[in-house]
C-alpha cells in the first residue's frame, strides 16, 4: 500500500541512493475545454433569499451501463470478501494475506454506497458496520509489539484478519492509515442516522474511535506529524510534507475535540509544497503529486469544490480543480508517452501506486529498463516512476474531476483489455502491455499477445473507484461528510472559507435560530397578560 509503510519507503529509497467481455463503445462525450494554467474565479455560495425559488443544479451527463456495472461489482468486493465475523476487510484479493485498516475505511463507506443501490439492507449494512466498529475499539491495545491492533488511538497498518493484532515487524502504526479508516467511521456516524438503538451505538462508537486518536503522539518534530511508530525502534524519521494524501492526516487532527493540533500544522505543511511540487508538467499548472493517488484519497470523503486555503487562494484555484488538472497531465504524459511504453495514449493512462510483474530490469527498446512489483507509480515533476504497468483506479476514480476524458478511458479498458482485466469484482488491480519477459512473477500472469496481468484486486485501489463514482452521479459521499462537524471543523482551522463550507455553517445557524425562536414562542404565550392601570 502506499501510505505510511509505502511512502516511507520512497523516501528512505531517496536517501540511501544516489540517484468482462468487451462491450459496444459507447457515443463520445461531449468535448470540454481542458483546464488552463492560471486562475480559475471564486464562486462564494451563499443561501438564496427566501423569495427566490432556485433553480435546481444541472445534474452530471449520465454515465454508460459499464459504470454501473463497475459499482456493482466493486461494492460486492467489499461485501463478499470482509470478514462478517469482526469487520476487517483484506488488503487485496484473492491472496488475502492481511487486513488493511485503510480496506476498512472504504468498506465502511462502501456499505452505505450499497444500501442506496438496492443491493444489500439497511439492516445487513448497519449489523456490519456496528460489527466493525465495536471490534476495532475492543481490541486490546497498547506499546506491546504483538499481541495488540494498535496504540494512542493510532492503528497498525496491516492486522490479522482474524485476531486483529500486528502482523510483521515490518508493520508501523501508520498516521495515514488510520486517518484512511476515520474517513470510513466518521462517514458511518453520519450515514447512519435514525433512532434505531443499532444506529445509535455505530454513531456513539464512531465518535469514540476518533475522539480516542493521539494526534499529538505524533508530532515529534513539531508542529509536522511522522508517518509512524514501530514499538521496537520508535518514530518514523520522516514527516508528512508536500502534497499528497496527507492532507486528511491533517484535517482529521485538526478537527478533533480531544487531542487537536494547533493550525500552524497545516501552515508548515503548505510550505513545504512550493519545493518541488508547484508548476507546470505537460501543460498543466498545479501541485504535483505523481502517483495519482494522492489527488484521490482525500477527495473521496471531502469535496474541495469552491473552498480554498490560504494557500489556493495564493493560486487561485481549488484543490478539485488541481486534481481536475493533474488527471489531464496524467493523460497527456501517455500520449506523449516519452518512454515508448506499449498502448499508451489518450484512452490508455493512469498511473498509481498499484501491483507490477516484478523487482527485475530487463532490455525494453534496446535498453535496460526496471520494473517493480508493488510501487508507486506516477507521472509528475518529482518522484516519478514508470515502468509500462497502468492501474485503471487512476483513471476511473478521477471521474468526478474530468468525467470527459475518465469515461472514454474507462470504456477503452473494458473494451481493449476486459476479457482477461476485468472479472468478479471489477477491474484488477493493474496490467502492464509492455511487459513480456520469461521471468518468475511476483504475482499476476502473463497473457499472450497482451503482456502481465494482475491477479489480485486491492481494497484502497478498490474504494476510490466505488466512492468516486457515487459523488459523480449525487455527491453522495461529499454531501453526507459536509454534514461531519469534524470534518468541517478541521477544514476551517486548516484556513479553509467560501463556497459549501461558508453555506453549511450559515444554514445550520439559520436553523438552530429558528428552533431557538420556537422554543421560545411558547413560553411568551403562557407568560401572564401585562397588567394596565
Amino acid at each position: 500500500m502506499r501510505s505510511g509503510r509505502l511512502r516511507h519507503r520512497i523516501l528512505l529509497a531517496a536517501c540511501l541512493l544516489p540517484a468482462l467481455a468487451g462491450c459496444r463503445q459507447e457515443a463520445p462525450a461531449p468535448e470540454v475545454e481542458p483546464p488552463r494554467p492560471g486562475p480559475i474565479p471564486e464562486v462564494v455560495e451563499a443561501p438564496p433569499a427566501e423569495e427566490v425559488e432556485p433553480a435546481p443544479p444541472p445534474g452530471p451527463p449520465e454515465l454508460p451501463p459499464l459504470f454501473r456495472d463497475i459499482e456493482k461489482r466493486t461494492f460486492q468486493f467489499f461485501w463478499d470478501t470482509t470478514n462478517e465475523v469482526n469487520g476487517l476487510t483484506p488488503d487485496r484479493y484473492p491472496s488475502r494475506p492481511f487486513s488493511s485498516i485503510a480496506s476498512v475505511g472504504f468498506a465502511l463507506t462502501a456499505y452505505p454506497i450499497g444500501v442506496e443501490n438496492g443491493w444489500i439492507s439497511r439492516r445487513q449494512a448497519v449489523d456490519r458496520t456496528l460489527t466493525t466498529l465495536k471490534f476495532f475499539r475492543d481490541a486490546r491495545k497498547g506499546p506491546q509489539a504483538t499481541g495488540t491492533i494498535g496504540y494512542k488511538g493510532f492503528f497498525y497498518h496491516f492486522i490479522d484478519m482474524q485476531n486483529g493484532h500486528r502482523v510483521e515487524p515490518w508493520v508501523e502504526l501508520s498516521s495515514v492509515d488510520t486517518a484512511l479508516l476515520m474517513m470510513g467511521v466518521l462517514f458511518a456516524q453520519q450515514y447512519y442516522d435514525r433512532d434505531d438503538p443499532k444506529e445509535q451505538e455505530i454513531r456513539e462508537v464512531a465518535d469514540a474511535l476518533y475522539r480516542a486518536v493521539e494526534w499529538p503522539f505524533l508530532q515529534v518534530r513539531p508542529p509536522l506529524i511522522s508517518m509512524g511508530w514501530y514499538p521496537e525502534s520508535g518514530f518514523i524519521d520522516y514527516d508528512w510534507t508536500g502534497y499528497d494524501e496527507a492532507m486528511m492526516v491533517y484535517i482529521l487532527a485538526l478537527g478533533s475535540p480531544t487531542h487537536a493540533i494547533e493550525p500552524e500544522a497545516w501552515e508548515a505543511w503548505t510550505r513545504t509544497y512550493d519545493t518541488e511540487t508547484w508548476g507546470t508538467f505537460m501543460g498543466q499548472e498545479y501541485l504535483s503529486f505523481a502517483p495519482h493517488f494522492g489527488h484521490q484519497y482525500t477527495h473521496t470523503w471531502v469535496d474541495f469544490r469552491g473552498i480554498r486555503d490560504a494557500y489556493m487562494r495564493n493560486r487561485g484555484i481549488d484543490y478539485f480543480e488541481n486534481s481536475r488538472r493533474a488527471t489531464y497531465a496524467q493523460r497527456q504524459y501517455a500520449i506523449e508517452n516519452p518512454m515508448g511504453w506499449r498502448d499508451y495514449g489518450e484512452n490508455v493512462w493512469g498511473l498509481t501506486a498499484s501491483d507490477g510483474p516484478q523487482r527485475t530490469d530487463q532490455e525494453y527498446n534496446g535498453e535496460i529498463r526496471e520494473f517493480r512489483h508493488y510501487s508507486a507509480r506516477g507521472a509528475g515533476r518529482a518522484v516519478a516512476f514508470d515502468d509500462g504497468t497502468i492501474a485503471p483506479t487512476a483513471a476511473v476514480a478521477s471521474i468526478a474531476f474530468a468525467p470527459e476524458i475518465v469515461i472514454p478511458a474507462t470504456e477503452e479498458l473494458h473494451r481493449r483489455y476486459g476479457e482477461h482485466l476485468y472479472s468478479s469484482y471489477g477491474f484488477l488491480d493493474a496490467f502492464n502491455p509492455s511487459f513480456r519477459y520469461d521471468v518468475p512473477l511476483k504475482t499476476g500472469r502473463i497473457v499472450p499477445d497482451l503482456g502481465w496481468v494482475a491477479s489480485d484486486y486491492i481494497g484502497i485501489d478498490q474504494g476510490p473507484i466505488l466512492a468516486m463514482i457515487a459523488n459523480y452521479r449525487n455527491g453522495f459521499v461529499w454531501e453526507l461528510m459536509k454534514k461531519s462537524p469534524y470534518i468541517r471543523e478541521g477544514l476551517k482551522r486548516a484556513g479553509f472559507t467560501g463556497g459549501w463550507l461558508e453555506a453549511v455553517d450559515a444554514a445550520e445557524a439559520a436553523e438552530a435560530a429558528k428552533a431557538e425562536a420556537e422554543a421560545e414562542a411558547p413560553e411568551a404565550a403562557d407568560a401572564p397578560a401585562a397588567q394596565t392601570r
